[in-house]
C-alpha cells in the first residue's frame, strides 16, 4: 500500500508545482450561434489555472455564478468546475433568448469575447386571399396575393409552383410593423387565366433559412369564362336545295344563358337552341352560318360556311358595245358557281366558241361584226344548270342603203318609191335627189318624202329607217330616169338607185273598145232584122210609143223608175235608166197593115260596163294607202284619177235616122276619197315588200241585150 501512495504523492505534487506557476486563462471561449427557435443552444467556456468564480452575461447583464442560475429557468451552466468547464444551456432557445452572451472569470478579471447568440423564426405556412378556392374570369387578367404573418426570422421568401414548376411574374412585397421586426410578406402573382386554368392548384411555398424545405399553402382556381363554342354542319358538303342541320356546343362557367343564329351578319329569325336546320342554296357559300352562345361572364361565337354546289348564277352581265370601224371592242360577264361554271363565248345563231374566260375580245371590228355575242356558262362536270347572258356590239360605219320593192305605176298616176337604210350612228338626214332636184322631207311640187322606223333592225348596225318618196301625177320622164336615195352619218354617207316601173293603160283600152264594135255590130244586126219583120208582116202598121231602156252600170247619173213589165237584174249590176224615144219609128195609120213587133214592142238593151281597177284590198274595195300624218286630220280629200287615165267622157245614146239605137263609148268611172296621208308601208311577209297599190288590167266590157 505504502509503495502505491508514494507514486500518487510524487504526482500530486508535480502537479501543484506546476499549477502554482502558471497564471489564469480560457481554454475556450463562445462563438456566434444560430439557433432554431425551440432548439437548445450550448455556448462553451473553459479556464485554466483558475479556480474562482465564473459567470455568463446576457448583453451585459449577469446571469449569476450558480451552475442551476436561478431565476432562468430555461438556462443552466454545465460541465467540471475543478477541470474549468463552465458551459452556458439554453432550451427551449426563444426570441428574447438572442443577445450577446460572455463568460467571466470574476475574480481573475477575465471576460470571454462576445458570443452572438441568433434565434432562427421558421415561417408559418401563407395564406392566399380567397382560398381555398380563387375564382377569376378567363381572359380577363387578375392577382392572386400569398401573405406570411408572424415573426419569422429571417423574413421568409414566398415563392410560386404549379404541377411542381416554379411560376415567375410574382411580385414580392413586404409590409414592416415597427423598426427592426416585420410584420408580414406578400406575394402576388399576375396571371391572365383561360378556361384550360379551371380546376388549376396553384401551390405557395414560405421558405427561409430557418426552414429550407418551407411550408406550402394549396389553391385551387375556380374560373368563370365565357362559352367555347364548337358549331358543325352535317352534311357539310351540299347541293342546293338540301337540309343542312347546324350543331351548336357549348361549355361554359357560369352555365349557358342563350343562344343565337346569324347567316351572313343577319339574324335567323325564329332560331333558339343548339340546332338549326335550313335548306341550303348557294347564299350558303359566301353567307356563313354562326352562333353566338352567351353566359352571365360574356358571349363567344362561331361561324362555318358550307360547301354548297350549284349551277351559274350571273353577276356581271355584259354591257352593249358602240364602237367605230376599226376599233377594238371587249365584253365582259362574271359567273358564279360551285364549282366554278366554264364561260365561252359565241355569236348567237353560231355555235363556233370564239374565246373562253369571262372577257371576249375583238380587234378592229368591221361592218361584219356587228351583232349579238353570247355569254354561256356550261354546267360542267356536276350537271347544275347552265346559263347564257348576251349583248348587242354596234359598229359604227357609214350607211348602208338598199332599195325596196316599188310597186309599177300608170301614166299621170301616183307612184312610191322607197329605200331601207341602216346607221350607226342614226343617219343625219335621207335625201331623195333626181334631175330636177332634191328633197329631204316634207313637199315640193309633185313630190312627197316620208320616213318611218324598220320594223326589225339589223343586228348590230342600228336602227332601220324606210324612206318613202311619193310622186302624184307621174310623167314620161319619172320611168326614165333615176331616183337616188342616200344616207349620211359622222363616219360617211351611202346610197342608191331607185327605178320607176310603168304600167300601160294601153292594152285595156283596146280590148274595152273591141268589145265595144262587137256589141255595137251585134246590135246593128238585130236592129235590122226587127226592121225587117216590121215592114213585112201583117200586124198593125203603128206602134205603140214606148220607151227602151238602156242601163248603163257605172254611171253617176239618176235612174228613173221601172215599169212593171222590166226585167228585174242583180241589184250590183244595174245602173241609170236612158229613156229613148222611138216615136218617129210608128208608120202612118192609113198605110200598110200593122206589123207586131216581135220584141213586144221595145227593146231593153244592156249597155256596155267598163270597170277599170285601181288595186282592191281585201275586202272587194279599192285599196288606199292607210293614213298619214301629213294630211289634215278627220278631213277626207278627194282624189279623181280621171284626169290621169285619159278616157273619153261618158256619150249619150242618141236616136238613128235609119230606125236604130247607136252604141254608146265605153266609159270608165273611178273615183275614190284620197286619204289624209300617204302612211307607213306594209311589210307583211305574205306580200312583196311595201307592196303600194298594185293596178291590174281593166277588166273587159260586158254587153247583154235582152230581145
Amino acid at each position: 500500500t505504502l509503495r502505491m501512495l508514494v507514486p500518487a504523492l510524487l504526482v500530486l505534487l508535480f502537479c501543484l508545482r506546476g499549477r502554482a506557476g502558471l497564471s489564469p486563462h480560457f481554454l475556450q471561449q463562445p462563438e456566434d450561434l444560430v439557433v432554431l427557435l425551440g432548439d437548445e443552444a450550448r455556448l462553451p467556456c473553459a479556464l485554466g489555472a483558475y479556480w474562482g468564480l465564473v459567470q455568463w452575461t446576457k448583453d451585459g447583464l449577469a446571469l449569476g455564478g450558480e451552475r442551476d442560475l436561478p431565476g432562468w429557468s430555461r438556462y443552466w451552466i454545465s460541465g467540471n468546475a475543478a477541470s474549468g468547464q463552465h458551459d452556458l444551456h439554453i432550451r427551449p432557445v426563444e426570441i428574447e433568448d438572442q443577445a450577446s452572451y460572455e463568460c467571466q472569470a470574476t475574480q481573475a478579471g477575465l471576460r470571454s469575447r462576445r458570443a452572438q447568440l441568433h434565434v432562427l423564426v421558421p415561417p408559418e405556412a401563407p395564406q392566399v386571399l380567397g382560398g381555398p378556392f380563387v375564382s377569376l374570369v378567363a381572359g380577363v387578367p387578375a392577382n392572386v396575393t400569398c401573405r406570411s404573418r408572424g415573426d419569422a426570422r429571417p423574413t421568409p421568401e414566398l415563392l410560386w409552383f404549379r404541377d411542381g414548376v416554379r411560376l415567375d411574374g410574382a411580385t414580392f412585397r413586404q409590409t414592416l410593423l415597427k423598426e427592426g421586426t416585420t410584420g408580414s410578406v406578400e406575394s402576388i402573382l399576375s396571371l391572365t387565366p383561360s378556361s384550360h386554368d379551371d380546376g388549376a392548384i396553384l401551390v405557395c411555398r414560405a421558405r427561409s433559412q430557418a426552414l429550407p424545405a418551407g411550408k406550402d399553402t394549396a389553391i385551387t382556381l375556380s374560373l368563370q369564362y365565357p362559352p367555347v363554342v364548337t358549331l358543325s354542319a352535317e352534311p357539310q358538303t351540299v347541293q342546293e336545295g338540301e337540309k343542312v342541320t347546324f350543331l351548336c356546343q357549348a361549355t361554359a362557367q357560369p352555365p349557358v344563358t342563350g343562344y343565337r343564329w346569324a347567316k351572313g351578319g343577319s339574324p335567323v329569325l325564329g332560331a333558339r337552341g343548339p340546332m338549326l336546320e335550313v335548306v341550303a342554296d348557294a347564299s350558303f357559300l359566301t353567307a356563313p352560318v354562326s352562333c353566338e352562345v352567351s353566359n352571365a361572364v360574356g358571349s363567344a361565337n362561331r361561324s362555318t360556311a358550307l360547301d354548297v354546289r350549284f349551277g351559274p348564277i350571273l353577276q356581271a352581265k355584259p354591257k352593249p358595245l358602240s364602237v367605230d370601224v376599226g376599233e377594238d371592242a371587249s365584253f365582259s360577264c362574271v359567273w358564279r358557281g360551285n364549282p366554278l361554271p366554264r364561260v365561252t363565248w359565241t355569236r348567237r345563231g353560231d355555235a363556233q366558241v370564239l374565246a373562253s374566260g369571262p372577257t371576249l375580245r375583238l380587234l378592229a371590228v368591221g361592218p361584219e361584226d356587228a351583232g349579238d355575242y353570247v355569254c354561256r356558262a356550261g354546267p360542267g362536270l356536276s350537271g347544275l344548270r347552265g346559263g347564257a347572258a348576251e349583248a348587242r356590239l354596234t359598229v359604227n360605219a357609214p350607211p348602208v342603203v338598199t332599195a325596196l320593192h316599188s310597186a309599177p305605176a300608170f301614166l299621170r298616176g301616183p307612184a312610191r318609191l322607197q329605200c331601207l337604210v341602216f346607221a350607226s350612228p342614226a343617219p343625219e338626214a335621207v335625201v331623195w335627189s333626181w334631175d330636177e332636184g332634191f328633197l329631204t322631207a316634207g313637199s315640193r311640187g309633185r313630190f312627197l318624202v316620208e320616213t318611218f322606223p324598220a320594223p326589225e333592225g339589223r343586228g348590230g348596225q342600228g336602227p332601220g329607217l324606210i324612206s318613202v318618196l311619193h310622186i302624184s301625177g307621174t310623167q314620161e320622164s319619172d320611168f326614165s330616169r333615176g331616183f337616188n336615195c342616200t344616207a349620211r352619218n359622222r363616219l360617211g354617207e351611202g346610197g342608191t338607185q331607185v327605178s320607176l316601173g310603168r304600167r300601160d293603160l294601153l292594152p285595156a283600152v283596146r280590148i274595152v273598145a273591141g268589145v265595144a264594135a262587137v256589141a255595137m255590130t251585134l246590135l246593128m244586126a238585130v236592129t235590122g232584122v226587127a226592121l225587117c219583120c216590121w215592114r213585112h208582116g201583117k200586124a198593125s202598121a203603128s206602134f205603140s210609143k214606148q220607151k227602151n231602156l238602156v242601163r248603163i252600170p257605172g254611171s253617176s247619173n239618176g235612174s228613173s223608175s221601172r215599169g212593171p213589165e222590166e226585167e228585174t237584174g242583180s241589184s250590183k249590176d244595174q245602173g241609170p235608166i236612158v229613156h229613148t224615144d222611138h216615136g218617129d219609128l210608128a208608120l202612118d195609120e192609113d198605110g200598110a197593115l200593122e206589123t207586131k213587133d216581135p220584141t213586144n214592142g221595145y227593146y231593153k238593151v244592156r249597155g256596155v260596163s267598163v270597170s277599170l281597177s285601181l288595186g282592191e284590198a281585201p275586202g272587194g274595195g279599192l285599196f288606199l294607202p292607210p293614213s298619214s300624218p301629213l294630211g289634215p286630220p278627220g278631213t277626207p280629200t278627194f282624189y279623181d284619177f280621171k284626169t290621169h287615165v285619159g278616157i273619153v267622157p261618158p256619150c249619150r245614146l242618141y236616136r238613128a235616122k235609119a230606125g236604130y239605137l247607136t252604141t254608146p263609148h265605153p266609159q270608165a268611172f273611178t273615183s275614190y276619197i284620197k286619204p289624209t296621208s300617204f302612211g307607213p308601208p306594209d311589210l307583211a311577209p305574205s306580200t312583196p315588200p311595201f307592196p303600194y297599190a298594185a293596178f291590174p288590167t281593166p277588166s273587159h266590157p260586158r254587153l247583154q241585150t235582152h230581145v
